[in-house]
């Protein structure tokens, strides 16, 4: 490969740098290209999909009976009177179909297990495939919203929580979620340029990118997880947190590209010091909650001072989809911050919520954020399409009535399976660790060196190659795609794949070709003298 100065990629989204390793290694066509770089499940939920293509015939044939004096391809609003009645009747006429099977099952469940009102949950799920009204409410759709919050409150550790308690804001995806939250936070005055927040690292880069951004501004205070560790934060790194500065603690749980999530002693330490500062906000992104094994979520040791981020991509293979949700406590600190804000602060954001009410100080924060969503003066068109609420509903559906979980079980065996393969063609052995949910996995470039080869090989490595060039070289020795660690605030030199994205002989492939790449620098490091 000819000489290139990869310093000029240093400051690339690993993202981005991504795009760059493709086309190197797509550049030689005589091999396969192994992207293993982006979490893009190659599995999908494919029951709620059935209902939800099945529920849409449904659906549209009930349009079609409302206007039967109109011509073929005109339809009307759905009819109420009857309509469980025609469902029971279209259930019992295709029986042999699952999609069909899953909602009759759905019905049932939702009116003996969940107490809603079959008949207003089945108009609400028909109205709301067809497309053919505005998000109403715009937040989320009534009865949508009782069934996501059994979903969220069970998967995040918090079964028999109120439902009551919490609302839930429908949006697209986690990223969504994300630019709505730091935007809301910044528009009434939670955050301001200059002030500190916490970051736990390693993390998903971009909560590392919008703090930097010319309207944020912030003052990023690292929180390290410590490999040493299991990739757990130290109560050293944690005891951070109790500085009255820090305005907020954002972490990803299980973590981004580490993929472990939280242990007791981690939720314990965090919510003691919670105790001790009351004031303090936590946003914790949980999208790989539902790989892990009885997970707890920050939402559910501290539900007052959490926002919690939750999106149906990766479990359910739906990024293209784009379905998330923002869980908020009704008794919230963020409100209380809202209630202590400056009169003057207050009088001004009083100016920019004045079209929705005539007592703009009484607008929770969750409802300013499906306001600040369409920039305050569309917000009677805001909201999550009422399609993707149904499939969002029907995800959370088919996870609660599996009751062997027999869908989590094949899909946590799958990623193990994956991650497996490429270590024990590395040549390394994978230690067990009952937090990790291998969703991704970190070859750490300093680690593997030395348990192959030993310190003075690591040594020689960690001097004299520059992980970025050894991410390029890799794509173009061997047509495999990693993400750089550091573009993920990991401190050591390494590499992030996903375990999701590619089969279980091509994660061999990864790790043949990685070993035979440390093979070759092992020769060079003897030639040059080394011991």
């Amino acid at each position: 490969m000819a000489k290139v100065d990869y310093s000029q990629f240093s400051k690339l989204s690993p993202f981005e740098l991504k795009d760059n390793l493709i086309n190197l290694a797509a550049s030689h066509r005589d091999r396969l290209m192994l992207n293993a770089g982006r979490g893009n499940p190659n599995f999908l939920a494919t029951l709620p999909r059935r209902a939800f293509f099945q529920l849409g015939l449904f659906a549209t044939a009930e349009s079609e009976l409302s206007f039967s004096f109109m011509p073929e391809g005109v339809g009307g609003y759905p009819r109420s009177d009857g309509l469980i009645s025609r469902f029971d009747t279209f259930i019992a006429q295709h029986t042999d179909r699952p999609g069909v099977v899953f909602l009759g099952k759905a019905l049932s469940y939702v009116r003996d297990q969940l107490g809603l009102d079959p008949h207003a949950f089945l108009l609400e799920m028909v109205e709301g495939i067809l497309g053919c009204n505005y998000p109403v409410p715009d937040r989320m759709l009534r009865l949508s919203e009782e069934v996501v919050k059994e979903y969220i409150a069970r998967e995040m550790g918090a079964p028999g929580m109120d439902h009551e308690s919490f609302d839930l804001f429908a949006v697209e995806g986690g990223t969504a979620a994300m630019a709505y939250i730091f935007n809301t936070l910044k528009q009434n005055k939670l955050i301001s340029k200059g002030d500190k927040i916490a970051i736990g690292a390693p993390i998903f880069t971009p909560y590392l990118e919008i703090p930097e951004l010319a309207e944020y501004q912030l003052e990023q205070v690292l929180i390290e997880a410590d490999p040493n560790l299991g990739w757990q934060y130290p109560l050293s790194e944690l005891k951070k947190l109790e500085d009255p500065s820090i305005k907020a603690f954002f972490l990803v749980n299980p973590s981004n590209p580490p993929s472990v999530k939280l242990n007791d002693e981690s939720l314990a330490a965090i919510a003691e010091i919670v105790r001790k500062r009351p004031d303090l906000i936590l946003l914790t992104d949980d999208v790989y909650g539902t790989f892990a094994d009885n997970f707890k979520s920050l939402f559910a040791s501290c539900p007052n001072n959490t926002i919690l981020v939750y999106s149906f991509s990766k479990y359910f293979g739906a990024t293209g989809w784009r379905l998330g949700v923002i869980a908020l406590s009704k008794d919230n600190v963020l409100d209380k911050a809202l209630g202590n804000l400056s009169d003057a602060d207050k009088t001004e954001l009083d100016e920019r919520y004045s079209t929705l009410t005539t007592e703009p100080r009484k607008i929770k924060f969750i409802d300013r954020l499906v306001a600040d969503s369409r920039a305050v003066a569309l917000n009677h068109t805001a909201g999550l399409s009422t399609p993707q609420q149904v499939q969002m509903v029907l995800f959370s559906l088919f996870n609660m009535m599996d009751a062997r979980q027999d869908y989590k079980e094949a899909l946590k065996t799958l990623v193990r399976r994956r991650e497996a393969a490429l270590y024990d063609q590395l040549g390394l052995p994978r230690e067990s660790d009952p937090n990790s949910v291998d969703y991704y996995t970190l070859v750490d470039m300093e680690s593997t060196c030395r348990k192959l080869w030993g310190d003075g090989f690591a040594d020689w490595v960690l001097k004299t190659q520059n992980p970025t060039e050894v991410l390029f070289r890799v794509a173009d020795e061997t047509g495999v795609i990693l993400l750089p660690g550091s573009g993920f605030g990991v401190l050591h030199p390494s590499g992030r794949a996903s375990l999701a994205n590619l089969q279980e002989y091509q994660y061999a492939a990864i790790g043949k070709s990685l070993r035979k790449l440390a093979e070759e620098y092992y020769e060079e490091f003897k030639k040059s003298g080394g011991k």
